[in-house]
């Protein structure tokens, strides 16, 4: 059975949340990073879509500002290698982001990766300096997540893969509870802890290539991630 990665973007492939830093960077006096729906998400008790626009209802930037800004940002050194090995073996590597598109097209890019697939949510700059978010892969039978992550693993798992999900935050649960394995770090781990999902832990893209080279077995069971 083939594998597929389906890794996370801000705090996985991208050590630092860029879509946060930015968000607090364009809001004034940083308060994209203090609105109230950030505790009410944290809690359980509304979506991330929700989220994104209470956020970029106070963020004002023009498209060439925020692109300078967000080159400032590095990825995971070691994803490039990561990637790029993982498909000299005939795997797939896509990126799955609740972010926005205008700088996972242009950090990829930059790392030589621009044919790499990704998805994520898409920032639509105004005219005025407004910023709209739109959720092109958003699950219309659920108001949670922008970008369904769990809809990215059915997706594959239903072309014979076996998906693995690389993710950090709150955003990867869904992906995670469908996917076949997990790897996790930052608050994920906890969760998955928390939640006793089995997992790897990892701490960058190196523990990801070092689990990505060991020998796979396929258990005839149906527990699927025993096979981690």
């Amino acid at each position: 059975m083939s594998v597929a990665w389906l890794c996370d973007f801000d705090g996985t492939v991208s050590p630092r949340d860029i879509g946060a830093a930015f968000a607090k960077r364009f809001s004034p006096d940083g308060a994209a990073a203090r609105v109230p729906e950030l505790a009410d998400w944290f809690a359980g008790r509304c979506g991330h879509r929700v989220v994104t626009r209470a956020q970029c209802a106070v963020v004002r930037a023009e498209r060439e500002e925020a692109l300078a800004f967000v080159r400032g940002f590095t990825l995971d050194p070691a994803f490039a290698p990561f990637a790029r090995e993982a498909m000299d073996r005939g795997e797939v590597v896509m990126v799955v982001s609740e972010g926005f598109d205008f700088y996972v097209r242009e950090l990829l890019e930059r790392e030589g990766l621009g044919a790499l697939p990704w998805a994520a949510n898409h920032l639509r700059f105004e005219a005025d300096g407004r910023v709209t978010p739109e959720f092109p892969f958003a699950d219309p039978a659920c108001d949670d997540c922008g970008n369904c992550k769990a809809g990215h693993v059915r997706r594959f798992q239903a072309l014979g893969h076996r998906v693995l999900l690389v993710g950090d935050g709150g955003s990867d649960r869904h992906g995670a509870l469908a996917a076949d394995g997990v790897l996790a770090r930052g608050h994920l781990r906890e969760w998955c802890r928390d939640t006793r999902l089995p997992h790897v832990p990892i701490d960058d893209f190196r523990d990801v290539a070092a689990f990505a080279r060991r020998p796979v077995t396929h258990p005839s069971a149906p527990s699927r991630r025993a096979a981690l």
